[in-house]
């Protein structure tokens, strides 16, 4: 089995790390249903960033929909957000018996040690909307963040005219995502020479530490045009610390298209959000672990669309 998986990694490998970047301990363990002793081919370990955020609630919902469906023993950790403990989480799922692991890392650069030792027992690694730094992951299946970030520049020029002043929430430093979507971003607002990014600073994906964040960046920069956030949990911050500027004044572009962000751009606080699809990708990641225990060739790399989200299109989104 793991031969034939090893010659997928081999080609993979240096693919899935360009693209990577990027409860405590193991109190967060869940099991999906359908799974546990009744599941016969072998236990996996999906080893979450956080369950606080909602984005990451539907990736694990999607996820054991998905092992419930094709009867396989998925065994969710919660990291909640800290680096220290998914490593820990990843050393004992060696030991746990995990015979795939799927990691959405809270640090791409962190949880490499901790990877490698995974690779050296020669049990495979699938990387989740986060990549992997400088170790070898089986699959990296991740909504495209760079194209996002483009479409999120090209939202926040479109609701300001092309001008003005405007800041930037960045995300989690060190993870791939928000890496990505920065890069993005950056890139796409090079074609508005009239846009300028006054300030930068990261929220860590935290709603209420966006909500501080933000409301030190509007005094410091009153006459900020715009905000784009790296995630919705970080513009809905934003949001509350602007408060009837939001949307008036003062637009925010989001990144994710959760229930909450989709339900700002319904009420008009929020612009556009570049929707993600959570539930695929946790899906996903469940299918290739499926297909790795089955001795099966999982795919290198798995790109999953991403969407411009804004009044004319919320209807295709909202349920």
């Amino acid at each position: 089995m793991f031969t034939s998986w090893k010659k997928a990694l081999a080609a993979g490998a240096v693919l899935a790390i360009s693209l990577g970047g990027t409860a405590a301990c193991n109190r967060g363990t869940d099991t999906a249903p359908g799974g546990g002793s009744s599941a016969s081919t072998g236990k996996v370990v999906m080893a979450l960033s956080t369950q606080t955020n909602p984005f990451f609630v539907q990736l694990r919902d999607g996820a054991q929909a998905k092992a419930k469906e094709l009867n396989v023993q998925l065994d969710i950790q919660d990291a909640s957000d800290d680096p220290a403990t998914q490593v820990n989480q990843l050393n004992n799922a060696q030991t746990s018996g995990a015979k795939v692991v799927i990691v959405n890392p809270t640090d791409s650069d962190a949880v490499t040690p901790a990877v490698k030792a995974l690779n050296d027992a020669k049990i495979p690694v699938i990387a989740v909307d986060r990549g992997v730094n400088n170790a070898q992951v089986a699959s990296f299946i991740a909504s495209d963040n760079v194209a996002g970030g483009k479409q999120a520049a090209d939202a926040l020029a479109k609701a300001i005219g092309e001008t003005g002043n405007v800041i930037v929430l960045q995300g989690i430093p060190g993870s791939s995502a928000s890496r990505d979507r920065g890069n993005g971003f950056e890139q796409g607002i090079k074609a508005y020479p009239n846009i300028k990014v006054v300030a930068k600073q990261t929220a860590g994906f935290d709603r209420a530490k966006a909500l501080d964040v933000a409301t030190n960046l509007v005094q410091a920069n009153p006459n900020v045009k715009a905000i784009f956030a790296e995630n919705d949990e970080m513009a809905l911050g934003a949001i509350e610390a602007l408060g009837s500027k939001a949307g008036t004044s003062v637009q925010v572009v989001g990144f994710d298209g959760t229930a909450d962000g989709l339900t700002a751009i319904e009420k008009g606080t929020m612009k556009a959000s570049i929707a993600q699809q959570p539930d695929k990708l946790g899906a996903l990641a469940v299918e290739q672990a499926k297909t790795i225990l089955d001795g099966g060739q999982p795919k290198a790399t798995i790109p999953v669309e991403v969407v411009t989200v804004t009044k004319d299109n919320l209807s295709q989104f909202k349920k």
